[in-house]
């Protein structure tokens, strides 16, 4: 009967997860296995470049058992020093709900940690043999090791590029070629759809709620694809702030919602497609006589804000190119990582904490 079963008190995993990987899971999950309840005590530095609360909400999505508490440590990382450790243990007592029984760790500190909370020290080892997996690996290269992410993770790491453009113009076909040649996925235009299925068909006039609603769709297919995406890359056939552009064509008039949605859901790229082919007809266009006028709308508005934009021309090998050629120093830059505070030296690490004390202090 679980009445019978001894107590395995309370497990404690601490760490930066800084991307949080498949190593720290393993970890965890011994915990897990081996402790009643587990605290995991995500400590992030002010110089780290992923916030720590989306650290926190990728432990928590992952392993949704576990009690999971962030805070920011610029303590300096120095084993050596006692007067480093008592910043240490102030913080992570202070994080703390009840007493620790066990602290799990892969790493030697863990040793230490677990004589200052009067607690036992379980090492990981195995897990670091069985997969030896890194932060500094995954941030080095995170596309080698896309596989060693949680879909959260993969999804806050994917960046999108957007394929826009006016009516004929080749944005879709752009847009499967591009992800083709990315070796990724592409998500389709939901308002094409829409057209298809809406009441009235193409006659009935449109109304503002029906692109609340396109937006909706389209962002909920981008995110289930962000999950599944083989590489850290995303190209989407039309966004939001495309559809706030073919609101103002069919409605007659700007919807600021829409924009604004656009600015909070901004791509790293956006790709508009050239309008020098031929218009063709498929039986759901209606706009050749506007091409031109809403292609060069298209053109301002991209302008006049600040996401990066370039407009293709050509063949789709040469449109291919050209996006691919803007997107890879783009892609290089967004998966970048600022370094971390314990990869810093002594010296810079005590003076980025005197800059964060300052900075609180006002």
């Amino acid at each position: 009967m679980n009445g019978d079963r001894p107590s395995r008190g309370h497990g404690l995993v601490l760490g930066k997860f800084y991307p949080f990987h498949s190593g720290h899971s393993h970890l965890i999950r011994q915990a897990q296995r081996s402790s009643d309840r587990v605290t995991v005590q995500v400590l992030g530095a002010s110089v780290e470049s992923i916030p720590l609360e989306v650290r926190a909400e990728w432990v928590r999505e992952s392993h949704p058992g576990v009690r999971v508490v962030a805070a920011m440590d610029d303590a300096p990382v120095d084993f050596e020093s006692e007067s480093a450790w008592d910043e240490h243990m102030s913080l992570i007592s202070s994080l703390l709900d009840a007493p620790v029984d066990t602290v799990y760790s892969c790493d030697s500190y863990g040793g230490e940690l677990a004589r200052r909370l009067d607690a036992r020290w379980e090492r990981i080892d195995e897990g670091r043999r069985i997969n030896p997996v890194s932060g500094t690996a995954i941030r080095a290269d995170p596309a080698a090791h896309w596989h060693e992410l949680a879909p959260a993770v993969r999804a806050w790491l994917t960046a999108r590029v957007v394929v826009l453009g006016a009516e004929s113009t080749g944005s879709t076909t752009l847009a499967e070629a591009l992800a083709a040649h990315l070796g990724t996925l592409w998500v389709a235009e939901y308002g094409r759809e829409h057209s298809e299925i809406r009441d009235g068909g193409l006659e009935t006039p449109w109304r503002t709620d029906e692109f609340d609603l396109i937006v909706d769709r389209q962002i909920a297919l981008e995110q289930q694809a962000l999950r599944t995406v083989p590489r850290p890359v995303l190209v989407c056939d039309t966004d939001v702030l495309a559809t706030a552009l073919w609101h103002e064509r069919y409605v007659g008039s700007v919807s600021p919602r829409l924009h604004e949605a656009a600015a909070a859901h901004r791509p790293l790229l956006y790709v508009l497609t050239g309008d020098e082919i031929p218009f063709v007809q498929d039986g759901m266009r209606d706009g050749e006589h506007i091409r031109h006028d809403m292609q060069q709308r298209f053109r301002d508005v991209l302008a006049a804000q600040d996401v990066p934009w370039l407009e293709v021309r050509g063949d789709v090998r040469e449109r291919v190119e050209a996006a691919a050629s803007a997107l890879e120093p783009l892609l290089t830059e967004h998966l970048s990582f600022a370094v971390p505070l314990e990869a810093r030296s002594l010296d810079e690490q005590r003076a980025l904490q005197q800059d964060a004390r300052s900075t609180s202090l006002g």
